[in-house]
């Protein structure tokens, strides 16, 4: 009897080892993937950018002037993409209920119609690693546990599509080259502190609206969402965004460097779930 549960025992720890040696092949896979929309994202060609100066937005409404002579140093390259790093915590889980996971995260950021995001989230013993995307206009979340068992694997459907897009285009503000009318940003001022930013049009078009402090710096952003972070768990549009606690200059941009982010923003029942601190930024 021994001999077979010993001979028992070894059939199950090879069976584990091979289903983990899959099951991460499989993750390394799908995360190269990740890596090759980052590559291509980075290696596309741009012309030589133009500088920065007050009398690009001399046109604009005065809040949107107030916004850019704050975030944009005199003479900075205009830049439309960028590298960054971030840390701070991730809440996974229902209100009340949320579980606070450690974040380390490096992303690329294309406002307002592409990102990469590669992080990793750890809580005691529990790390989990993966990335969100939005890439040719299809976006995807995917994580593992442990980099061999699978949590969230969502790719490329009508309803993830709409709902990443919401990403760059809120992100933006980390990019504010790209918030510009050269760039295809409309303003319109909405108060004597708060204004909306309108990227494309018809039903393509994703609209941010900030609230800007006298100095300038950016106090608050949110955009509709196209999301089922609700009790129904229905799709709908609804409020998405946060507010702004710390702001930072990197590379001659000025740009909000703690942020905290949740879903329904601006109601009785927002929830955040995400608190970043941006580390390092890289415009290019």
């Amino acid at each position: 009897m021994g001999k077979w549960i010993f001979i028992g025992t070894l059939t199950l720890i090879f069976a584990g080892a091979v289903i983990w040696v899959v099951a991460n092949v499989r993750y390394r896979k799908v995360m190269a993937q990740a890596e090759v929309a980052w590559s291509d994202l980075a290696a596309r060609n741009t012309s030589k950018p133009l500088v920065y100066s007050a009398n690009l937005v001399a046109d604009l409404p005065e809040v949107a002037q107030r916004y850019f002579n704050h975030a944009i140093a005199s003479g900075t390259p205009l830049y439309l993409r960028a590298e960054l790093a971030m840390s701070g915590e991730f809440l996974l889980g229902e209100k009340d209920k949320q579980q606070s996971y450690a974040m380390q995260a490096r992303q690329i950021l294309a406002p307002p119609n592409a990102f990469v995001w590669i992080a990793e989230m750890t809580n005691g013993p529990v790390r989990i690693n993966g990335s969100d995307g939005l890439y040719n206009k299809h976006g995807w979340t995917r994580f593992w546990m442990f980099q061999s068992l699978p949590l969230v694997q969502v790719a490329a459907t009508p309803d993830l599509d709409r709902a990443a897009a919401a990403r760059p285009a809120i992100e933006a503000i980390w990019v504010p080259a790209t918030l510009l009318p050269a760039n295809g940003a409309v303003w319109v001022q909405t108060g004597a502190n708060t204004a909306k930013v309108i990227f494309g049009e018809g039903a393509e078009a994703r609209t941010l609206f900030l609230k800007i402090a006298v100095s300038g710096a950016l106090e608050e952003v949110w955009t509709e969402r196209w999301s089922d972070a609700n009790p129904a768990k229905i799709y709908q549009m609804q409020p998405f965004g946060g507010i702004t606690e710390a702001q930072r200059q990197f590379g001659g941009y000025t740009i909000p460097s703690q942020v905290t982010v949740g879903n329904q923003f601006g109601t009785p029942d927002f929830l955040p779930f995400f608190r970043a601190d941006l580390t390092s930024v890289r415009y290019f």
